[in-house]
């Protein structure tokens, strides 16, 4: 029987592995962890987001340079697929307001184990605490029974990013693979600003329905005050920006143009503190307020530009294990159009070990699945050609 590797107990490394195993081919999962898909699992603690359910050519926008190459495999396995996969697992699903698709359970763990009793059905075989450690005659692991070396006929290597590392994905793979890599930086992450004291009574606190814009991008959403700086969902959007040293800009009041603030900014303030003005003038809560003294003050005499453009000054990213993904990995000059690697006959690439980034919202782990299936799928062909031709020997 053909034999398939797949090295990553993730959604990838998983999805792999289901199409492996479906065309037939005996298939190991090494997974260095104690337990596979740990960071899914975690994900899933918020409310698993899935997918997007939004127009094709927008979704696709959102992984930005790796669009064309990501794009046959998200039209082989998109947003609709994603979902019809997860109901086929008995996951009934649900579309929120905002087009983010989740399990009406909100977790992962239902569709996990379900996902895991089908691939055990298919007679998929998980090793965990296996670890990857080189390449000598064969994929060479650190195991608790001691070193192993497993020959397969095909492999699929879906071993992560370099973003929390206790959950499995610690980038220690671009040690031993010899393959062109682009750095790893941190992606959705947060980032440091070094507050002064009078922001402390607001750390935890959301900002919410402001419009967070950096670069070329813009978004309305909302992030959070931590006692480090500023992390979200607002802020993870607009992050590769930022990272790449685009200056953070904060509309405070999207729902008002600048001459509607200037007029209201204009009534009669009496003895009203500015704080009570601006509460009463333009509904603007405490910790609109207070981002507002903390990045503008001394405030001029008219500062209506600054309420919809109020910078905010910050110390770069948040460390990278702590990033929800990171940029960078195997370049896809590397790998051909089924994601084998170039130099390496039978050994195929899939997931956030990819060079690709893209924001939260169901768009990282539609990709994480789509590029696991497309590599497995080609992965079993590459194996089932090869076989034939050592058979017609």
């Amino acid at each position: 029987m053909t034999s398939a590797l797949v090295i990553g107990g993730g959604p990838a490394g998983l999805m792999a592995a289901e199409a492996l195993s479906a065309a037939g081919l005996s298939v190991v999962v090494a997974e260095a962890k104690p337990s596979v898909a740990r960071k899914f699992l975690m994900a899933g603690k918020s409310g698993l987001n899935l997918t997007k359910d939004e127009r094709f050519q927008t979704f696709m926008e959102a992984y930005g340079a790796a669009e064309s190459m990501l794009r046959p495999m998200l039209e082989a396995f998109g947003p609709e697929a994603v979902s019809a996969w997860a109901q086929g697992l008995g996951q009934e699903m649900f579309t929120g307001s905002s087009g983010r698709v989740f399990p009406k359970s909100m977790k992962a763990s239902p569709l996990l184990r379900a996902w895991l009793g089908r691939l055990g059905a298919q007679g998929v075989e998980l090793r965990t605490r296996w670890r990857w450690v080189g390449l000598e005659d064969g994929f060479v692991f650190e195991t608790p029974e001691g070193r192993q070396v497993l020959t397969p006929d095909v492999t699929v290597l879906a071993c992560g990013g370099a973003s929390w590392a206790r959950l499995g994905s610690d980038g220690a793979w671009a040690g031993v693979l010899d393959v062109p890599l682009a750095r790893f930086q941190p992606a959705n992450m947060g980032f440091v600003v070094a507050w002064s004291p009078h922001m402390e009574k607001h750390f935890g606190a959301p900002v919410k329905n402001v419009r967070l814009k950096a670069g070329n991008t813009a978004v309305l959403g909302e992030f959070i005050i931590s006692s480090q700086g500023v992390e979200g969902g607002g802020i993870y959007a607009v992050s590769r920006e930022m990272r790449e040293g685009a200056p953070l800009f904060l509309d405070l009041l999207p729902d008002l143009s600048e001459a509607d603030i200037r007029a209201r900014l204009a009534r009669p303030r009496g003895k009203a503190s500015l704080g009570n003005h601006l509460r009463k003038a333009l509904k603007l809560d405490p910790v609109k307020q207070a981002l507002l003294m903390e990045f503008a003050r001394p405030l001029p005499d008219d500062f209506g530009h600054i309420l919809k453009a109020l910078p905010i000054h910050h110390q770069g990213p948040r460390p990278m294990d702590e990033a929800i993904s990171t940029a960078g990995g195997v370049r896809f000059e590397a790998l051909d159009a089924g994601l084998m690697i170039r130099d390496m006959p039978g050994v195929f690439a899939a997931g956030e070990m990819l060079d690709w980034e893209a924001p939260t919202g169901g768009y990282l782990l539609t990709a994480c699945f789509a590029t696991g299936l497309w590599a497995g799928q080609h992965a079993a062909r590459f194996a089932q050609k090869t076989h034939v031709g050592i058979a017609s020997v």
